[in-house]
């Protein structure tokens, strides 16, 4: 659920076409999908892509927006045609960037009288004291990383992952009697001016926002961990000019962390290193991670990548500290994203050099999120292969959402949203 989800609960025609827009610092992917009359699943029709420019973004937030709305339509355009179509209004954004904040508040409630069932009214105010205190907690968060104590930011995503009731886990409490009731909700936060620029964008694109939402809540989301109560992992994406990490456990999504370190930063390492322009370093670094280059430069590369991946992994270590004070860590990582192809990437993480310093629950295990992995979306291109079309796909996945009938928790939370937007 976003800030600009103003068609919540409206049923779609099988025939409409959405877009989902990744804006990525190298490059902006788009995907127009539809709703599969049968299955109620995304299929996906059209894939279009387009490089930035070096100046476009920085750490994954728009630097420039001519630029960036010139990259989207040749994207987008490039998806259409492929897809047959010519007029896709409605789209699903995603944002990245180091001051877009993800966090699950929980509100532990011990009700007077635990004979009495719970009905909507009462569920509405104990959602409510969430929201408040999630809004609280988040500003005090920015005015201290930013030093600015009114900071303006706005809440994107919204959704309940978890409620109990006298510690059972349930589904809906609307009906339930009991004393203790818990409600824990996820939030996802970005400033105005990053907003704006997304806005900007959207409205010279001439389209539809369903959403804009935070692309580490979508990755988490796209394996649809909230269906188990056992599973538990941590979501690594490498962009190219951030690295975004969610935390998962026990079926719901505890929080997420983006830094602004990612695949741009070795690619400037080799223009800068052997002298070559970006583009040139950029084509020798996927290379370098396809194994396509002689034993003796690609030992060169290895060696001047070393010092960038420890940095990065200490970029890693600080994102996990947090959610390892309540916890033990889950011990699944899953990688996605273009800087992951890295090979030094999975390599660090594997090594035990700096597992020791965290509690993980066990020795980690490192594997590669594919498309195949995405729940709820079909590619019918061919064209979706690798783990840097997670990102995408993540967000068609979380579009199926707005796109269908709203759901009763799901309702009551957003009135709660509106009312803290106020």
């Amino acid at each position: 659920m976003g800030i600009f989800s103003k068609i919540l609960g409206k049923k779609y025609s099988y025939s409409e076409h959405f877009i989902s827009l990744d804006i990525g610092t190298e490059v902006v992917k788009a995907l127009v999908f539809k709703l599969d009359e049968d299955s109620g699943l995304g299929v996906v029709k059209g894939v279009g892509r387009a490089r930035q420019g070096i100046k476009d973004m920085h750490s994954g937030a728009v630097s420039d927006i001519s630029g960036v709305i010139a990259n989207c339509k040749k994207a987008i355009d490039n998806a259409k045609n492929m897809a047959g179509i010519k007029r896709v209004e409605k789209t699903i954004v995603g944002i990245a960037g180091e001051l877009v904040k993800g966090t699950t508040t929980t509100v532990h409630y011990e009700r007077i009288n635990s004979e009495i069932r719970i009905d909507v009214p009462e569920l509405k105010n104990i959602i409510q004291k969430v929201q408040w205190k999630a809004f609280d907690r988040i500003r005090q968060q920015l005015a201290w990383e930013t030093g600015h104590s009114e900071i303006d930011v706005k809440l994107i995503n919204a959704v309940i992952v978890d409620v109990r009731i006298d510690g059972y886990k349930i589904s809906n409490p609307v009906g339930f009697q009991g004393r203790d009731v818990s409600i824990s909700v996820f939030n996802a936060y970005a400033p105005m001016m990053h907003l704006g620029a997304l806005q900007k964008i959207a409205n010279d694109l001439n389209l539809n926002l369903l959403n804009i939402a935070a692309e580490p809540y979508a990755v988490a989301r796209s394996m649809s961990a909230e269906d188990s109560v056992d599973f538990s992992a941590i979501f690594i994406d490498i962009g190219g000019g951030t690295t975004d990490v969610a935390v998962v456990r026990n079926g719901g999504l505890e929080g997420t962390k983006i830094f602004g370190l990612g695949g741009r930063a070795f690619t400037k390492r080799l223009s800068r290193d052997f002298n070559i322009s970006f583009e040139e370093a950029e084509i020798l670094k996927v290379k370098y991670s396809l194994g396509n280059l002689s034993p003796g430069l690609r030992a060169k590369i290895e060696k001047k990548f070393q010092n960038d991946c420890e940095v990065w992994l200490r970029g890693i270590e600080l994102s996990l500290t947090e959610f390892s004070e309540a916890d033990l860590l889950p011990y699944k990582i899953f990688l996605c994203g273009g800087g992951s192809a890295l090979p030094e990437i999975k390599n660090i993480l594997l090594s035990s050099q700096w597992t020791k310093k965290l509690p993980f629950a066990k020795a980690v295990k490192v594997s590669f999120l594919q498309p195949k992995d995405v729940v709820n979306i079909i590619d019918k291109t061919g064209e979706l292969r690798n783990p840097q079309d997670i990102t995408p796909m993540g967000l068609a996945n979380l579009a199926l959402d707005l796109i269908g009938e709203e759901k009763m928790l799901a309702g009551i939370l957003r009135q709660a949203v509106r009312m803290i937007q106020k």
